[in-house]
């Protein structure tokens, strides 16, 4: 044979075995698919949520109008800081003032009338006592009269001028009995008209306190909306009254958050909390969860559901205090400020990253595929609703397939999840991305590509 010919032979078999391979790597490529994967690792996790709010003092107090009348002093300015018991504001008391002096003076006349009536009362007993003296002496007088009468010893005359005198003595006596229970009513009433104007100097000095504003604790004037020669009015009704200020005790400061209501069953008294404000950026504040609110907010009006009449199916919060420790003194209620609740913690657990885990239905694993690729029923089972039943679980690398492993989790941290059941340290499991982990079937062949995608340029 000619070696042209040997040539041509040579060449020929030489592009039917490059044909082969590749319809081999074609068909074997034909089903892989490009995943990008993760590790299972034994790490420390902790379990955070997360909720926004605003810096609110622990204590603050809205000082409102007690009285109507016009502001004729304010003693304070915003942002002052002020003592318990400081004087803070003055309201118009001329009237009030003037019915104060009327009730005192009102008062002590009537405690000089009671002490003329005690005066009255004592001179009438002391005429009692007397008349009870004569009326006794004249008694006596009769009866001897009535003796000698008899013996014939003294005329009709003296006897009847002793009886007389008997007589007129009991009358007296009835008489000074009587001026005794006029005097102690006038007593009485001496003592009632007393009270009455205590009473009324009580009242009368409540509306004049009202005119005057004092401090109820050490704070600082957080808001002061009113000026001098402004009038102001109390609440009636629905009708809220005039503030004239609020002061809040600013040693104790809170970061009030709203923990979304699938979060509130994770946060308890005393977790510690991380607090960012927006005023105040690239540091952290630490403290300590305090108090946890029982009614839901409704979160697009803010109003609890105790308050409202109907059943709201909106997205609702739960109001949670955290206690900053050691605020510093430049921060001002309202602020804007986010917290980081850690909610759980473990150590040296098995980790994965959150986006490995996806859900299958009993039925998607009852499946399984043979060697050209078709899909046939591995064990079906006639429970429709078992079959319907999602199993949580992750994808993990054998053979350069994934194959569906079912898992139980624990504690969520930002990025990874704790496994509690079902893989080992190591275990490579897929991670991406979204489309085919949602559409990943268990024993398809894979490809790793865990390059970092590039960033598409863009065009001026």
């Amino acid at each position: 044979m000619k070696t042209w010919k040997k040539a041509l032979i040579g060449i020929g078999a030489g592009l039917a075995l490059v044909i082969i391979v590749s319809l081999t790597v074609y068909q074997s490529r034909k089903n892989l698919v490009t995943v990008q994967t993760g590790k299972a690792q034994t790490e420390n996790l902790a379990s955070v949520v997360s909720a926004s709010g605003e810096i609110k003092p622990k204590m603050y107090v809205n000082i409102g109008a007690n009285a109507f009348g016009k502001i004729t002093k304010l003693y304070v300015k915003e942002g002052e800081r002020v003592k318990k018991g400081q004087l803070v504001a003055q309201l118009e008391n001329v009237q009030s003032s003037a019915d104060v002096n009327a009730t005192k003076a009102s008062l002590q006349a009537a405690e000089t009338d009671s002490t003329a009536a005690e005066a009255a009362l004592n001179t009438a007993v002391a005429d009692l006592n007397r008349a009870k003296s004569d009326a006794e002496h004249a008694r006596l007088d009769w009866q001897r009269g009535q003796g000698l009468y008899k013996d014939g010893l003294i005329p009709k005359q003296d006897y009847d001028t002793k009886k007389a005198a008997w007589e007129s003595a009991e009358a007296g006596l009835a008489q000074a009995q009587a001026r005794i229970e006029q005097a102690k009513a006038q007593k009485e009433s001496a003592d009632k008209h007393i009270t009455q104007n205590q009473a009324n100097l009580t009242r009368v000095s409540d509306v004049l306190q009202k005119t005057t504003y004092a401090a109820p604790f050490d704070g600082v004037i957080t808001n002061l909306p009113v000026r001098e020669g402004e009038t102001v009015v109390i609440g009636i009704q629905n009708s809220p009254g005039s503030t004239l200020m609020t002061i809040a005790d600013m040693s104790v400061i809170t970061s009030e958050v709203k923990v979304d209501e699938t979060d509130i069953v994770n946060v308890q008294l005393g977790q510690s909390a991380e607090v960012t404000i927006d005023a105040i950026p690239r540091k952290t504040f630490h403290g300590v969860v305090t108090e946890i609110g029982n009614n839901a907010i409704v979160r697009s009006t803010g109003i609890s559901t105790s308050q409202e009449s109907s059943t709201s199916q909106e997205a609702k919060d739960f109001k949670v205090v955290v206690t900053l420790q050691d605020p510093p003194e430049v921060l001002r209620p309202g602020l804007s400020s986010t917290a980081k609740i850690t909610t759980a913690t473990r150590s040296n657990v098995l980790t994965i990253p959150i986006q490995a885990l996806t859900v299958r239905t009993r039925a998607d694993l009852e499946k399984k595929q043979d060697g050209k690729g078709a899909v046939e029923a591995a064990s079906p089972t006639t429970d429709v609703t078992k079959q319907k039943e999602e199993v949580q679980g992750v994808f993990v690398i054998h053979n350069k397939k994934a194959e569906f492993v079912p898992v139980e989790t624990g504690i969520s941290g930002t990025t990874d999840i704790e496994v509690t059941k079902g893989l080992q340290a190591g275990d490579e499991v897929i991670t991406g991305s979204y489309k085919v982990l949602r559409t990943l079937k268990p024993g398809t062949s894979v490809k790793i590509d865990n390059s970092e995608p590039k960033k598409e340029e863009s065009s001026d």
